[in-house]
């Protein structure tokens, strides 16, 4: 949403009706992800795609029809192979559009909350009654739109998940839209490693923050990546920070001044992912320090060491890549295995 706000915006300013559409679901390829959206106004135009060209018009045709007192509407449209050779795709597939008149209210309090980076998710009914209704639920309990209320309970699960899905409430078919601030990755240790890893992270959308008690390692020479350098022992690092569900933390220090209270600290938050790299030898050695710290044997099953997915990974930017692609594995909840053997879709964000 946040790429069509500014036509949104103008378009409030002066007054303009507008219609929305999203894409809800995706099967087999698809030209753009889940969520991507496609604006029109009332007095014709368009911003955003829901298929990077593909049913584009016929989309915006039928956001027409609903600004002139249509229902909402549900449409599915299948990708055929040629079409999808023209988007850049190996092959078709087929994308579910939600097509509604905005609520401008809903529309200004999802506005506020990507400016305050809130945390919140927007459900839509897209099939059943009542067809078209939205509850906005932030993270913090407000509520605001007309959706039925018992939608909220599914709301903290969707916002740990982190992705836009479909869900099934009731009889009811449901979109679920996250809008929030980008996941975060917090590394302790400012060596080449903790560079590589936050480039990478960058490279995805991540907010990356770096900490280290020693200021001559921690500057932003040698971190260019970091979009915040934090130099303070781990303890200051996590009472300011306050890594939460959105948030993945490596340690990468090999230091037990260091690596214990910054493991300790990790556990007792809600970070999704608690990393550390280190020898087989190092995490044994390093899981007693930790019992002897205090720590509950079974929060240290919490701790991904040595982190990191088993591609034989050798330099800095290597093991960067390891260690990115088992929080990414985590946060969506997959093995990280081989695609070749997955039981599931490839795609986790589909409806």
């Amino acid at each position: 949403m946040r790429e069509i706000l500014s036509e949104i915006e103008r378009w409030r300013g002066r007054g303009i009706r507008y219609a929305v559409a999203t894409v809800i679901a995706t099967r087999r390829s698809s030209p753009r992800p889940v969520g991507s959206k496609l604006v029109v106004s009332e007095t014709g135009e368009m911003a955003g795609s829901v298929s990077g060209g593909c049913v584009e018009n016929e989309v915006y045709g039928c956001a027409r029809e609903v600004l002139d007192g249509a229902a909402p509407r549900l449409l599915t449209y299948g990708i055929s192979d040629d079409l999808a050779l023209s988007v850049g795709l190996p092959c078709g597939g087929e994308i579910d559009v939600f097509v509604e008149e905005a609520d401008d209210g809903l529309t200004a309090r999802l506005a506020q909350a990507l400016e305050r980076h809130e945390r919140g998710v927007l459900f839509t009914v897209v099939e059943g009654e009542p067809l078209g209704a939205e509850l906005f639920v932030l993270e913090d309990g407000e509520r605001l739109g007309d959706g039925p209320a018992e939608l909220a309970d599914h709301a903290d699960e969707v916002l740990r998940a982190g992705r836009n899905r479909t869900l099934e409430v009731d009889g009811r078919r449901v979109f679920a839209e996250v809008f929030g601030p980008p996941p975060r990755l917090l590394v302790f240790g400012a060596v080449d490693t903790a560079e590589a890893l936050c480039r990478a992270a960058k490279s995805v959308g991540w907010r990356t923050i770096v900490s280290d008690a020693r200021g001559k390692f921690a500057t932003a020479d040698r971190l260019p990546s970091a979009d915040e350098i934090v130099v303070a022992w781990p303890d200051e690092t996590l009472a300011r920070i306050e890594p939460d569900h959105a948030t993945a933390v490596v340690v990468l220090t090999h230091d037990d001044r260091f690596d214990v209270p910054a493991l300790t600290g990790a556990l007792a938050t809600d970070a999704f992912y608690v990393g550390a790299l280190g020898s087989r030898r190092n995490q044994a050695r390093r899981r007693e320090l930790l019992l002897e710290a205090g720590v509950d044997e079974k929060a240290l099953d919490r701790i991904s060491g040595p982190c990191g997915l088993d591609i034989g990974a050798d330099t800095p930017a290597e093991t960067a890549l390891s260690i990115l692609a088992e929080i990414l594995a985590v946060r969506a909840r997959r093995g990280g295995g081989p695609l070749r053997e997955a039981p599931g879709r490839i795609h986790v964000e589909v409806g």
